[in-house]
């Protein structure tokens, strides 16, 4: 039984990793999980300079999910290199490291791209849901000319294969998978974040000091999947699915939508082991059937 998969010419024993933002570097989570049995780690995003993020209270657990406003709070490309790498390659060192880069300007994301071209990584997944700066606080991810011109520039600069994270917060997902695929990306993930909002109504004010946050967890699962549908079936580079995963069975919706690989994020806050249980399902989904390759599932159902 086959169950790895390749995204880029990079191999990974499983189609199970982490989404980013849900699993620090994995350090956090090595006590109880054996990161080694992953397919790959997404890392949390990494900035030119350290975030501070965004003000308390900036997580709130809703019905089917959960919402966050933490702002992509992280320590910055220096931390980064000289402490988290350094751990996965002694502790993991043949699991695959994508590294999750996040900016608020193309310059930004350019910096991190560059200084992880000589750095012992694999693949670099752009975070374009963060705001743009220079063009009103729009996220690089909700215009397609922007995305393309976005991806385009980090291709021409990043040594490492890249995977663009789509934001599901726009009109058309085809368009924006096809504008991360003209210009240049190696592959692309999705979902990110749906926008939400919480309110206390004893106190009649807002949960999150940022009023509105990133919803996620098993409630957005319908809507990830019919993006990535969609989106496999619009372009020909590999997608990563990720959105509400939390049993094998999720995962292989995915894998039959047309996603190669998957991720698994909020369920790691409700059970650290859930990528396990995840990889376990779907080898037990294959064993059940008689799949002998993980890949014969890939966009199986049309």
């Amino acid at each position: 039984m086959n169950t790895q998969v390749t995204i880029a010419k990079v191999t990974l024993k499983n189609p199970v990793m982490t989404a980013s933002g849900t699993f620090g570097s994995g350090q956090e989570y090595s006590e109880m999980v054996d990161i080694n049995r992953l397919g790959a780690i997404v890392t949390k995003g990494v900035a030119n300079v350290p975030w501070e993020g965004n003000p308390t209270p900036r997580v709130a657990e809703v019905y089917g999910g959960m919402l966050n406003a933490i702002g992509l709070q992280n320590p910055g490309i220096d931390v980064f290199i000289e402490r988290d790498i350094p751990w996965l390659k002694e502790n993991a060192p043949d699991l695959p490291i994508i590294v999750n880069v996040c900016g608020h300007s193309v310059e930004e994301y350019l910096e991190v791209a560059e200084r992880l071209n000589d750095q012992p990584v694999d693949m670099l997944e752009i975070n374009v849901s963060c705001p743009n700066v220079k063009q009103g606080a729009l996220a690089f991810g909700q215009d397609a000319k922007v995305l393309e011109a976005t991806t385009r520039a980090i291709r021409a600069v990043a040594k490492k294969p890249i995977i663009m994270k789509l934001s599901p917060n726009v009109t058309s997902i085809r368009d924006m998978a096809l504008a991360a695929e003209s210009g240049g990306a190696d592959a692309i993930s999705l979902i990110n974040t749906l926008i939400g909002m919480k309110i206390d109504i004893h106190k009649r004010q807002f949960v999150l000091a940022n009023k509105t946050g990133g919803f996620s967890g098993p409630a957005v699962k319908p809507v990830a999947l019919r993006m990535v549908y969609e989106a496999a079936h619009a372009v020909k580079i590999p997608v990563i699915g990720m959105g509400g995963i939390a049993t094998g069975d999720d995962a292989i919706e995915f894998l039959l939508a047309g996603a190669r690989a998957v991720c698994v994020g909020t369920m790691n806050f409700v059970d650290p082991r859930t990528t396990i249980k995840v990889i376990e399902g779907i080898e037990a989904y294959m064993e059940r059937y008689g799949v002998e390759d993980v890949n014969e599932l890939v966009g199986a159902v049309r």
